[in-house]
């Protein structure tokens, strides 16, 4: 009962965590965000694939899971210490992009309460640069939303570690356990359906002939073989 009630749990946490990273995939498509883009299709990927290994019970998958959540951790960390500017990283350059373009987070110009007005451009200058873009009067910067997303995603990553975790230990338990019992059940039937035969009785004088005979047939073969 409570293997399964773990189980159930880890299955519905993972639903969740599909849920929000495909809510999180649709602001970086509108951003033009091709680095989490990338990251979050992989990360559907592998869940789906952990989901499929709690249900059919393959601990490899599993494992994978286990494996590609501490890459997922340590990716979220960087995309916050990104956009909180931690360790010289600046979140004014292209890096989420790749360089491909100037575009930065969807929540800059869409976040709650912002405003968004676009400036008359100058000579200098492109209408589609950021440099022409007003923004004001956003009650939470696009930064800190970005920090909560990626923070939720740890939150929710670490709790899927450790009942994958608890998974994978569960199902090896359950497969030593399983060999176990079916070596003694087999055993046990082999023992139920075999039908043993009474054995007959020899008298001395037909054993004793027997081995006279056996005793005597190499003799025989060689005496016919000259």
């Amino acid at each position: 009962q409570k293997d399964k009630l773990h189980m159930l749990s880890l299955i519905c946490g993972s639903k969740n965590l599909k849920q929000l990273t495909l809510e999180r995939q649709i602001f970086d498509f509108l951003g033009f965000q091709w680095a989490p883009i990338l990251g979050n299709f992989l990360h559907i990927i592998v869940v789906i694939l952990g989901l499929f290994g709690t249900i059919q019970y393959r601990p490899r998958y599993i494992m994978v899971y286990t494996v590609w959540t501490a890459l997922w951790v340590t990716w979220n960390v960087f995309i916050i210490c990104f956009y909180l500017e931690v360790g010289g990283l600046s979140k004014d350059t292209d890096l989420m992009t790749f360089n491909i373009s100037v575009h930065r987070s969807w929540w800059r110009e869409h976040g709650p309460g912002c405003v968004r007005r676009v400036l008359p451009p100058s000579a200098h200058g492109m209408m589609d640069d950021y440099t022409y873009v007003s923004v004001t009067g956003c009650i939470v910067d696009f930064q800190y939303l970005e920090v909560i997303h990626s923070a939720v995603q740890i939150l929710l990553s670490l709790v899927g570690f450790v009942y994958a975790c608890y998974v994978i230990s569960i199902s090896m338990e359950e497969e030593d356990t399983f060999d176990f019992i079916g070596g003694l059940d087999t055993h046990s039937y082999y023992q139920d359906h075999v039908e043993l035969k009474p054995v007959k009785p020899v008298s001395k004088g037909v054993m004793i002939w027997k081995i006279l005979i056996l005793l005597t047939q190499p003799k025989l073969t060689k005496t016919g073989i000259i």
